[in-house]
């Protein structure tokens, strides 16, 4: 919590310090939350390079002070080329090298359309160059390997070793690169400088699309000059949720933040106050199941979508549907979608504008795809098409993927403003559920409802487990519980990254700001 004798002018959660920094220093130089995230969007970019990057997706949930949220759909579409046939002798679509790199890479995209809502409120614009600075210095200069960057390099290096631009720059030398050496990105940092040159739209209709365009071709990827240029982030009206302690808001499909709301909704018709821990977990976990079975009949490219989402969170759906949720017993469910590595950041500033914001390359390295000429890491979102042509999220050119992605706020009716979220795909919507609960439900500190032991039910990465998996942190009498109701418990270590590294911000009343970064990761929480 910020304490001072003046009004606090903003803060900033990032999974990674260096993020964060770059986010309060724009602030501390009058920008606002929005460029502050644009700031720390290309940092963390440079900084976490297994996590999220250039070549990847983003989504954005912003929030003014008054008036609706701007959702931004910044995701890209498969590629023209990468049809049904493109996969031929295929059971399905890889997940490493030139063949998974098969969709549009919509963060740049989305930062732009982001400055553009920043542009439309009026007041003194940040240049491009500034909101860069940092992470041309950090790919440049070089920056420390961070733990999480050595462990997804040393856990992966199987799947990347034969992808010859990967090895080029994630495996210098031909080895992992440790914690704390350092570690630089010369060609990515020409591409920033590059984008501050030309401007954003240059990542789609520039030289720097004609250079990447060119790797694309020599590399086999199902992507064109042509799939760049007609790229365009989409404006969308939120997803809303009226619960019993305000209005919470996420993205529209193709993500999954139709399942953090239902998991929301439907455990605000439960007495969450009153249970203890495991029968509060047990309550979330049976509430996940219903919002994923929601997801896997209905969640798709909006455009072919055959339900309205916003219908499925009306009070009287999710009423019949609270009614399945049996308080002593486990039900049955199918598979969830896996794991996911991305980042969530969140920023406000002190004129009550809020930030939400989600990046990701989907899996650890992505495809594993660098460009050569730009250094730009490309996403393998597309990985999660289907390649049978009957199902629900069957492949097609043009056609958006589905997404674990989704960045959440909430308007609360006591007056509080809160933003929050988490990577990890399957536990996003979990962990989302966690922090909202514990904090504003339950009454626990934000920084307790954050660090405290969480839960995941699904598969962790290299595991076909869809097991309910536990920190091992949590009480006998929390495992006993959950066992008795049935379900198949496993253990974590005590503090595991697969169950997410979650942040949040809170702006009271008061204008005083509070928030908290998880300990599972290299982030932190700073405000002035």
């Amino acid at each position: 919590m910020i304490n001072s004798n003046s009004a606090p002018l903003g803060m900033a959660v990032t999974p990674h310090h260096l993020a964060s920094q770059s986010a309060l220093a724009v602030l501390r130089e009058g920008g606002n939350a929005i460029e502050a995230m644009v700031a720390a969007a290309a940092t963390i970019a440079v900084v976490y390079p297994h996590m999220n990057g250039l070549g990847g997706d983003g989504f954005w949930l912003i929030v003014p002070p008054q008036g609706n949220p701007v959702a931004i759909d910044a995701s890209g579409a498969a590629g023209s080329l990468a049809s049904l046939d493109f996969y031929a002798g295929e059971s399905h679509i890889p997940h490493r090298g030139p063949k998974a790199a098969l969709t549009v890479a919509g963060t740049v995209g989305g930062w732009h359309e982001a400055l553009k809502v920043s542009a439309e409120s009026g007041g003194e614009q940040k240049p491009l160059s500034r909101l860069l600075r940092d992470a041309i210095r950090y790919a440049a200069d070089g920056i420390p390997v961070t733990p999480s960057q050595e462990a997804a390099t040393r856990a992966k290096q199987h799947e990347l070793k034969d992808i010859r631009s990967f090895t080029d720059v994630f495996l210098p030398n031909g080895d992992v690169p440790r914690a704390g050496n350092r570690f630089t990105q010369p060609q990515l940092a020409n591409t920033l400088s590059m984008l501050c040159e030309d401007g954003l739209n240059s990542f789609y209709r520039g030289k720097l699309a004609d250079s990447m365009a060119a790797d694309m071709e020599k590399l086999g990827m199902p992507l064109t000059r042509a799939d760049l240029a007609a790229y365009q982030p989409q404006r969308r009206v939120p997803l809303r949720l009226k619960h019993s302690k305000g209005e919470i808001y996420n993205l529209t499909p193709p993500t999954q933040g139709l399942v953090s709301l239902a998991i929301l909704g439907l455990t605000d018709r439960l007495p969450l106050e009153t249970m203890d821990e495991s029968a509060t977990i047990h309550s979330v976990v049976e509430a996940t199941k219903l919002a994923f079975g929601l997801r896997d009949r209905f969640i798709t490219d909006p455009r072919m979508m055959t339900q309205d989402a916003q219908s499925l969170l009306d009070p009287q759906y999710l009423d019949a549907l609270a009614t399945r949720i049996k308080p002593h017993s486990a039900a049955d469910w199918g598979k969830g979608k896996g794991p996911g590595d991305t980042v969530w950041m969140g920023v406000m500033d002190s004129s009550g504008l809020a930030v939400s914001f989600i990046q990701s390359i989907y899996h650890e390295f992505g495809s594993g795809v660098v460009l050569p000429g730009s250094g730009v890491l490309w996403q393998n979102r597309g990985a999660s098409f289907s390649l049978d042509a009957g199902h629900l999220l069957a492949l097609a050119p043009g056609k958006q993927p589905f997404h674990t992605l989704n960045p959440a706020a909430a308007r609360l009716y006591d007056g509080r403003t809160m933003v929050y979220g988490s990577m990890g795909g399957d536990g996003q919507p979990q962990t989302q559920a966690a922090v909202f609960i514990r904090h504003v439900v339950q009454g626990q500190s934000l920084q307790q409802a954050i660090s405290g032991p969480r839960w995941l039910l699904g598969r962790t990465w290299g595991e076909s487990s869809d097991s309910l998996k536990l920190e091992g942190r949590f009480e006998y009498q929390t495992l006993a519980g959950l066992r008795q109701r049935g379900h198949d418990v496993e253990l974590l270590p005590d503090f595991s990254e697969a169950v997410g590294h979650a942040g949040a911000i809170v702006r009271h009343t008061n204008g005083m700001f509070e928030g908290a970064s998880d300990p599972r990761s290299n982030g932190s929480a700073a405000g002035f």
